[in-house]
Order: structure tokens, then C-alpha cells, then sequence
């Protein structure tokens, strides 16, 4: 079974967290829809890495995906959690049970606003946790609650990638992506 993952886009977006999620998934062969939710599909990064992405978010809301992924980055998380087209995508995520995750600040910042944090344990960057309501943040890299996974910021983002990873494509999968990363 092909595993389809999607991964949105604005301007700003953290470089490390972006390329991270982009290349775990790929390892784990997993099918990777880069999406901008920008005007355009060429995007920088919060550090200037220029990233093309593979397609506009708003082509895509019709298609399912077993997984939806919020990179974080100041900037780019403040583009993500403005974009209403990406609130409702993410709601029905939730809704329907399939996975969707957020690293560093886009728990905080999107995911927060779009209201699918409620009453799950979380975590996000420690410095933005001060922006949460109704759930219950957990100091700790990576933290699964059902169908969320979220995560603490840049230097977990290959742990982050690599439970992403478990939680689409199981335990095997994981240990097999983790040992060609020579982890």
C-alpha cells in the first residue's frame, strides 16, 4: 500500500523541518505532495533555501491524504494559520480520523487557531506554548495523541520525520528508514 503525505507550503517556512519531512517520507517511500499555499510554487525558506513545490494547495483540497504535515518557521506559520482553504482541510482531517501533524511553531500558531488541538496532549516549540488553550502541552520532542503528532522544533525534526513515518507506514518501516540514516 502507497502512503500519500501532505506537506503545505508558505513563504518562510522553516529550511531544516521543510527538507527533513520531504526526505524521511521519500526514504520511507511514501508519496510527498509538496504544496504552496502561496500565489506561486517557487518558495524561500525562513533561511533562504529556495524550495519548488510540486503543486497550489488549492488544487489539491479535493484529494485525500493519509497524512498532512505543518512545517514551522515563524514567517511560514503565520502564512499557514491566515489560510482558510488549509483550516478546513486540516478540520476534516481531524474529523475523518487521518493523521495531521505540526513541529515548532505551527502547533502553536496554526493548528492552535484552527481549533483540532482540543483536549489532546501536544507539544510544540516551548517558547510558543504561551499561545495554547484547551489542550494540554507536553514537554517532550515528539508527542503522539490519536491521529495528531506535533513536535518541539528543528533539532527534532528527524525524530519528528521518523514517527511520522511509524505512524503511516509502521514500526519496520521506521527501523528500516532509521538504519539506512545510519541512526
Amino acid at each position: 500500500m502507497t502512503f500519500r503525505a501532505l506537506i503545505t507550503l508558505a513563504e518562510g517556512a522553516d529550511d531544516l523541518q521543510t527538507v527533513t519531512l520531504i526526505d524521511v517520507l521519500r526514504r520511507a517511500k511514501v508519496e510527498v505532495v509538496v504544496a504552496s499555499i502561496e500565489g506561486r510554487r517557487m518558495l524561500t525558506c525562513a533561511r533562504g533555501t529556495r524550495l519548488t513545490c510540486d503543486a497550489m494547495l488549492v488544487d489539491l483540497l479535493a484529494q485525500p491524504f493519509d497524512l498532512i504535515v505543518l512545517p514551522g518557521g515563524a514567517t511560514g506559520t503565520q502564512h499557514l494559520s491566515a489560510h482558510q482553504p488549509l483550516q478546513q482541510l486540516i478540520k476534516d482531517q481531524a474529523a475523518a480520523g487521518r493523521l495531521f501533524a505540526g513541529i515548532a511553531e505551527a502547533p502553536a500558531t496554526a493548528l492552535q487557531s484552527f481549533g483540532v488541538l482540543r483536549q489532546r496532549r501536544m507539544t510544540c516549540l516551548p517558547s510558543a506554548s504561551h499561545q495554547l488553550s484547551g489542550c494540554n502541552f507536553v514537554d517532550q520532542p515528539v508527542v503522539v495523541d490519536g491521529n495528531c503528532i506535533t513536535a518541539q522544533g528543528s533539532g527534532g525534526a528527524l525524530e519528528f520525520a521518523l514517527t511520522l513515518v511509524e505512524q503511516l507506514c509502521g514500526k519496520a518501516t521506521r527501523v528500516a528508514v532509521a538504519g539506512e540514516l545510519m541512526i
